[in-house]
Order: C-alpha cells, then sequence, then structure tokens
C-alpha cells in the first residue's frame, strides 16, 4: 500500500517521473534541499510494475546520510527499519527478507557490480545528491551505466540532485541507451527568504570563539528556530562545544541544547541531534557539511557558517586520500544558508567577510579530479578495463593521477606488467581500504599478522587516538596499537573513544580478511607489516639521532627524543613537509632483516672490487642496497675476471709500477730497450718508460693477469717476459745482439753491462782488460760503452770510452798510483800487451819485457 500524500514539493513531478523511468528506463531528477526527493520519491515508485518484486537501491554519500534516509523511509510507511526499507553500511547491517528499499553507501553498490555485474534482485539504483560529486559516486554510476549497456537493459537508474547540471547528467545517462539524453524532471523548492549577515573573525580570530560568538549574537536577535553551525569537522566540533560551554550556553545550563553531528558519533547521538527541539527548548546543532545537502535538520531558521569544509584530496603526507580543510566554495556556502528559509524566513550568519566571500571557487570541484586514485583504478583493473574512456564518466580521471595510481598498484603487487589484475590484487579489492592498507592486510595475513594489520590499517584510517598538538604526539605507531591491542593498556593522551572505534574497525576489517582477530598480535612487528603498505618509504638513519634518508633518497627527520630517532631503520606513514627533509609524523621501527624480509626481491647486490691499503690486497665487497638504503655489506676474496684485473691494474698505476716484482732480468730488459729506442730509430722498439707503460697496462699487463684473484699472483707476473712481448719478434732475437746484457772479459770472466746511463757503463778491474785494445761497443756498433776501471779497492782509476788510447797515454801516471798503493800487484808498463788476470791472481805467463 502506497504512503500517504506529503505536502513537499516533489510530489507534483512523481507521475513524470513513473513515466520516464518506465519508458526510458532512465531519469534525472533535479530537485533542491528539502524537496522531499529521498523521503518520497523511493516510497513512490515501490509500487511500479517494472519493479515486480524487485529492490530499488537508494545510494547515500555517507553512512549517517544512509541511516537517517532509511529511517525517514521507513517512518513514511509507518515502519521500523529493517522492514520494507532496510539499509547497508561498511560497518552495519539492517535488512530482512522483507526488505524492497535497500538505502546503502556508495561502495557497497560498487561492491555488488563487481561480484556481479547484472545486479539480480535490483530493479532500480538511484544515485541520491549526485551534485556532491564523491568519487565513489562517479564510479558507481559509471559502471551501472555499463552495466546497463552490456548485461542489464532492464535496470531502471535514477540519478537525482539538488544543484547540478541536470542536462549534463541526462547525456551522460543517455550514453547506456542509443544515446538519446534520458528524461530531466525538475522539482521547484520550497525556500523562504533568508537574511545573510556578515560576521568575520579576522585575521587572528580562533574559531570557535568566533562560534561561540555568533551563537550568543543569534539567540538574541532571533527569538525562534533552532540553530545550525557548520564546522569543518569533528575536532573542530568538540572545541566550539567547549567553547559554548564556557560562555554559559548548553552544558546543561538554560533551554538551549548543544548537540554535535558528525559521522564519528554513536548512533543515539546522531539520532539526538535530528530529532526536533522540546517544547520550550532550543536546539545548536554543530554539523559538518553531513547537513549541507544529505540530512535535514528540522526546526532550523539560523545558520552559522564557518565557512570551512573538510574534503578529500590527495595526501602526499600519507600516501592516501585524506580530508583536507579549505574554503568552501559559493555553491556550498550558498546550500547552508538554503537551510535557514526551509520552513519559514531564517537567518544566515557568516564568520568571513562580503570581500572574503567573492573571492571563493564557484563550485566544489569534483573528488576524480584532486584525489588519489590508486582505489579507482584498483576498481577498474577488477571491471576488466585499461581505459577509462571505456565507460561513461561525468568527468574522466585526469591521465597523470591515474598513471601514477596505476604505478603504485604495480609496486604493491595488485597489477602484473601487462596492466591486469593479480591474485593479489583481486584480494585487495575485496577489503574496503585504501589499496595501500589492503596489501598490508592481505599480505600479513598470510605470514599470521593479519590481526595487527587489520589493528595498524584501523588506526591510519580512523582519527588518531591519541589527543594533542600533532607536534607533541609520539611518532611510534607501536604506542598506539599498544593502546588498541590491550583493553587494559593506556596512556596520558589517549582518546577512549577513538580507541573504541578504532577496535570495532580492526574487528571488522580481520573478519572481512578471514583472520583470527582474538591472537595476540606481536606489535613488535608493526614496522615489517607497516611496510608492506609503504615500500617506498622505508628509511635508514644517518649516523645522527632522528635523521634519515628514505629509499628515494630524500631526507626525513624524527625530533630528537622521540623513541624512533635511534633507531636504524624505519617506515613512515606520514610524512609532514619538504619532500626534501620531511617531518616524520608516524612510524613503525624496522631492522634490516625485517626490510630483506619485505622488499627482498628488490634489493640489490653491488659488487666492487678494490684494494684494501689494511690488507695490502684486492677484496671484494658486496653491498646490499634498497635504493638508497644500505642493508649491509660482505667482504670476500675476488673471483678472476676483469673486475678483479682492472682493480690490480689501479694498484700498479697508483704505486707508478713499484707493486711489479721488478727482478734484475726484467729490469735489464726494460734498460736495455729503452737504450736501443733512441739509438736505433729506424726500427721499432717499443717505450717502455714509465709514462707509457702506466698508459697502456691494459695491453701490456693485463693479459698476464687474466687468472689473478690478488696481490700474490701479481708479484708472480714475470715482468721481462711480459715487457718483451712488447718487442716486435723480429727485433726480439736481434735484442741480445745489439745491447747484449754481458760482456765476456779476456779472464773468461762475464761482466754486466749498466744500461741505466747512456752510454752503457762496463765496469771492471783494470787488471782483467790487460790486452784489450778495442772498446767494446753496442747497437750494432753505434755506440761504445763507458769502460770504468777499478783498482783493487773496486774504486774507479780512469773512465775512458778508448782503450787503446788510455794505455798508450795517461796509464804511465795511473800505473805509478797504482804501485804505490798496491805493491803486491802486478803494473805492466805496457798492459796493452799484458797477459789479463784476476786480481789477486798471478799471469800464467810473465809479461814480454820492456
Amino acid at each position: 500500500m502506497a504512503p500517504p500524500l506529503t505536502n513537499l514539493p516533489v510530489e507534483v513531478c512523481v507521475a513524470e517521473l513513473r513515466r520516464a523511468l518506465a519508458e526510458a528506463g532512465h531519469a534525472v531528477l533535479v530537485a533542491p534541499p528539502g524537496a522531499g526527493k529521498t523521503t518520497v520519491v523511493p516510497l513512490r515508485l515501490l509500487d511500479e510494475p517494472w519493479v515486480g518484486d524487485g529492490r530499488i537501491v537508494v545510494l547515500e554519500p555517507r553512512r549517517l546520510a544512509t541511516r537517517a534516509a532509511a529511517r525517514r523511509l521507513a517512518a513514511g510507511l509507518g515502519e521500523e527499519v529493517g522492514g520494507t526499507v532496510g539499509y547497508r553500511t561498511r560497518d552495519e547491517r539492517r535488512v530482512s527478507a522483507a526488505t524492497r528499499i535497500e538505502v546503502v553507501t556508495e561502495g557497497i553498490l560498487t561492491r555488488r557490480l563487481q561480484h556481479d555485474p547484472t545486479l539480480p534482485g535490483t530493479a532500480l539504483v538511484v544515485f541520491d545528491e549526485l551534485h556532491e560529486r564523491n568519487l565513489q559516486t562517479d564510479l558507481g554510476l559509471a559502471l551501472a551505466l555499463d552495466a546497463k549497456r552490456g548485461l542489464r537493459p532492464d535496470l531502471r537508474i535514477l540519478a537525482m540532485s539538488a544543484t547540478l547540471d541536470g542536462a549534463r547528467v541526462a547525456a551522460l545517462l543517455g550514453s547506456s541507451g542509443g544515446g538519446v539524453p534520458a528524461p530531466l524532471v525538475t522539482s521547484e523548492g520550497r525556500q523562504h527568504p533568508v537574511d545573510v549577515r556578515w560576521a568575520p573573525l579576522g585575521p587572528r580570530g580562533r574559531l570557535e570563539a568566533g562560534v561561540a560568538g555568533a551563537v550568543r549574537r543569534a539567540l538574541a536577535e532571533v527569538r525562534d528556530g533552532d540553530l545550525l553551525v557548520f564546522l569543518p569537522g569533528a575536532g573542530e566540533i568538540g572545541r566550539a562545544t567547549r567553547a559554548l560551554a564556557d560562555a554559559g550556553i548548553g552544558g546543561g545550563a538554560g533551554t538551549v541544547d548543544v548537540l554535535g553531528l558528525h559521522g564519528s558519533l554513536p548512533a543515539a547521538e546522531q539520532d539526538r541531534a535530528l530529532a526536533p527541539s522540546g517544547v520550550g527548548r532550543r536546539r545548536v546543532v554543530l554539523a559538518t557539511d553531513i547537513a549541507e545537502t544529505s540530512l535535514t535538520v528540522a526546526g532550523v531558521t539560523v545558520v552559522i557558517d564557518a565557512g570551512l569544509a573538510r574534503q578529500p584530496a590527495h595526501d602526499a603526507r600519507t600516501g592516501m586520500t585524506a580530508l583536507r580543510t579549505m574554503p568552501a566554495s559559493k555553491a556550498s556556502t550558498d546550500q547552508r544558508a538554503g537551510r535557514a528559509g526551509r520552513t519559514a524566513p531564517g537567518y544566515a550568519y557568516r564568520l568571513w567577510s562580503l570581500v572574503e566571500h567573492a573571492a571563493r571557487r564557484p563550485f566544489t570541484d569534483p573528488e576524480i579530479t584532486r584525489v588519489d586514485l590508486a582505489g579507482l583504478a584498483l576498481e577498474l583493473a577488477a571491471w576488466g578495463v585499461s581505459d577509462p574512456a571505456e565507460l561513461s564518466f561525468l568527468d574522466p580521471p585526469p591521465p597523470r593521477a591515474l598513471a601514477e595510481a596505476r604505478a603504485l598498484l604495480a609496486t604493491l603487487g595488485a597489477l602484473d606488467g601487462g596492466g591486469r589484475l593479480t591474485a593479489v590484487g583481486r584480494a585487495m579489492v575485496e577489503l574496503p581500504l585504501h589499496p595501500r592498507l589492503a596489501r598490508m592486510v592481505v599480505a600479513a595475513a598470510d605470514t599470521g599478522d593479519g590481526a595487527l594489520a587489520a589493528a595498524l590499517a584501523a588506526l591510519l584510517e580512523e582519527r588518531d587516538v591519541l589527543r594533542g598538538r600533532p607536534d607533541d604526539l609520539p611518532v611510534d605507531l607501536v604506542e598506539r596499537l599498544a593502546l588498541v591491542a590491550d583493553p587494559r593498556g593506556s596512556h596520558p593522551a589517549a582518546d577512549r573513544r577513538a580507541v573504541d572505534r578504532v577496535r570495532r574497525r580492526t574487528t571488522e576489517l580481520a573478519r572481512r580478511a578471514g583472520v583470527d582477530n582474538r591472537t595476540p598480535m606481536d606489535v613488535r612487528r608493526a614496522g615489517r607489516v607497516l611496510a608492506l603498505a609503504y615500500p617506498e618509504r622505508l628509511a635508514q638513519s644517518r649516523g645522527r639521532s632522528g635523521r634519515f634518508v628514505l629509499r628515494s633518497g630524500a631526507g626525513a627527520w624524527v625530533p630528537t627524543g622521540d623513541a624512533l630517532s635511534g633507531e636504524a631503520f624505519l617506515v613512515a606513514a606520514d610524512l609532514d613537509g619538504a619532500t626534501g627533509d620531511a617531518r616524520v609524523r608516524r612510524a613503525a621501527g624496522l631492522d634490516a632483516d625485517d626490510v630483506l624480509a619485505v622488499a627482498g626481491p628488490e634489493v640489490t647486490e653491488h659488487r666492487t672490487l678494490a684494494w684494501d691499503g689494511d690488507r695490502h690486497d684486492v677484496v671484494a665487497r658486496v653491498e646490499r642496497r634498497l635504493g638508497r638504503l644500505t642493508l649491509g655489506t660482505v667482504e670476500r676474496r675476488p673471483e678472476a675476471g676483469p673486475a678483479t684485473t682492472a682493480a690490480l691494474l689501479g694498484h700498479v698505476r697508483i704505486t707508478r709500477l713499484t707493486a711489479l716484482s721488478w727482478t734484475a732480468a726484467a729490469t735489464s730488459l726494460r734498460t736495455r730497450v729503452a737504450f736501443l729506442r733512441p739509438h736505433r730509430p729506424e726500427e721499432a722498439w717499443p717505450d717502455v718508460a714509465d709514462k707509457a707503460l702506466l698508459a697502456d697496462l691494459d695491453g701490456w699487463l693485463a693479459p698476464f693477469l687474466a687468472g689473478a684473484t690478488g696481490r700474490a699472483d701479481l708479484e708472480r707476473v714475470d715482468v721481462a717476459v711480459a715487457l718483451r712481448a712488447l718487442v716486435p719478434h723480429d727485433l726480439a732475437r736481434r735484442l741480445d745482439e745489439l745491447a747484449p746484457r754481458h760482456v765476456e772479459l779476456p779472464t773468461g770472466r762475464t761482466v754486466t753491462l749498466d744500461y741505466a746511463v747512456d752510454p752503457p757503463v762496463l765496469a771492471a778491474p783494470v787488471q782483467e782488460l790487460y790486452g784489450v785494445l778495442a772498446t767494446p761497443t753496442v747497437a750494432g756498433g753505434r755506440v761504445p760503452v763507458v769502460v770504468h776501471l777499478l783498482s783493487p779497492a773496486g774504486r774507479p782509476v780512469q773512465v775512458t770510452a778508448d782503450l787503446a788510447g788510455f794505455w798508450a797515454g795517461t796509464w804511465a801516471d795511473v800505473r805509478k798510483e797504482l804501485a804505490g798503493r798496491y805493491p803486491k800487484h802486478q803494473w805492466p808498463l805496457d798492459p796493452a800487451t799484458a797477459t789479463a788476470h784476476r786480481p789477486g791472481r798471478r799471469p800464467d805467463r810473465a809479461p814480454p819485457p820492456g
């Protein structure tokens, strides 16, 4: 049986709406707040023939609005929620087999479409408050239109909006039905004039003080009706409540009740804020923008607007979408002011100036253009869509933001190299969490840390369980986990209501992930688990208290004295400040083993070979790295190969060749070749000077180090052989001929020539050169050697390159000196004809007379 007619303006549009849905299969209803679209339309469509035994699913953008809408619809039928009208949110379910109208939050529809795109049993999907342009609304509408186009042509879709461009939405809906725009139905509102009054806070004004002053003023100036105060969030509502109590308003005093209204409150407190005032009493309802269009607060004649909105936006601090406080758009403030004129002329007090108002944005940007798109990218992959242009979006996702989101999903293991959903990704889709946190819970469930991951996800998703100035709160998430894990846990800054909320959320997440939430969680493993969500935010101590370097190389810091300031490694879930040196707000510590456990496949080994001055040898160092993090170094004996050879050559270069074993043979060979190079320029004698040898180590020395692994191999290199290899083969055969290493004396003894000087030097006792008239020559007779004739004591008595001339000339004077000093030796008058003999031995025959 249809409920009785109401006096709400939307009633006059119902017949047109019925025809549109019956004939076209979709429609757009534009009706201002207060027209009754949420309360009336689903009830009036319930008995349509095309609904049959199916359900009407109504999407609301918030949990509080979902519960409130279900209660108003049920009240219209004279029933309790859970009968004909039920609702379902992320954490609550009030439906039964008798339910025909189901009010749900947006994510519920997305999950149903992903599980079964045909939406069995659903006849109509109503997208309420479409003008709010939430990301989940846009996604749910795009998926529903795709399902209607390909699988469920009989599925009806109704988009309801207060202020959106109806023609644009109608064209979008028409894309699923042959391109003809959907019928557009417009309902007139019932709006009384609203007197707007400006009450700016001023540059130094505190918000809560401004609210208290405006409430006091409005209560005095407007004698009838309740007051609805718009504030950006629960924190501001709490502070404003205390400021009003300090001003003697509410708190049990007088006839004014001060009530809060936001999504974090228990259901009973939310219901109390929405209930009409008692006789002789007035309400001051402190609400978030939930009361802007999604909820109706009856009896309001005064709106006090702080002019602020907490809107979802990509938060670089957490890497996820977070709520950010910003000035509300003109359209939003007009919607808020209109709440005062629903039933009678009203008043709106704005806590900013008319000049400031002129600078505000006309409309609020759609969420899809300003939030993190990781969740959207995951849903698109689960739907099997690689190009969002395949779906009907009011505003397409920005390509750059979508590409960044897909890159993150690939890092988290949700997408494969082709951008397709992995098994891990499919498990992530099932959890009502940001993909980072979903990845953490899914992966931790496999290692027995599922309950810990669920608690961490709840902590990061919900309001902080610790009260106080952010700069004064501890960084370590373990302190917060201890409150959640232990019912008897305590902390001087604990927010018990927030703790209880996180515990409930933890239980729900654990249930969804299929993990046992009753087993004790090991909070010491928090860092390892948290790193599953933030693998790119692993950080290593720089060696100074509180200073860290992130995996990317950027800096981060923890206040000195914080429990985490001395950790070797940590993972940051919340970074605040400059990207080059960000403050860590919330994090957990871990060790190198934890880092390897989480990011092992991404750890790279960097092998370096270098000469170790302490060991006097080549050492191989294997350094494990994760981006700019160093996870440890192992030293070992190097393996033979190009790198080891290069390290040995480097040592030879640094020591200027002194690291080689320069035997007498090697030195002789080098000096003889060096001698021949200028004296026989027509031949290709190699340059063996230090500069040339150092410049060509790879050419002449490296081949002899092919199997080398260290200093011992370097020292075993036969340098003479290596240098001889530089000499062309034909010249090598003549080397000893052109630059003999030794000269044989008449006594039969060989004496080494000294090629370190040019000309070379032959040093021998004078007695062993008796009878030698021709001075020895080298370089093919081109260069006579310089003869150093030595006394019995080994001192030079004459240096000459002309032995015959010496014997015939100055020998007589030298002989007298030698005879005086060494009388026991024979000093012939004519050594040119004397017999050579070794000093101390008599000659075989006497010298000839004369």
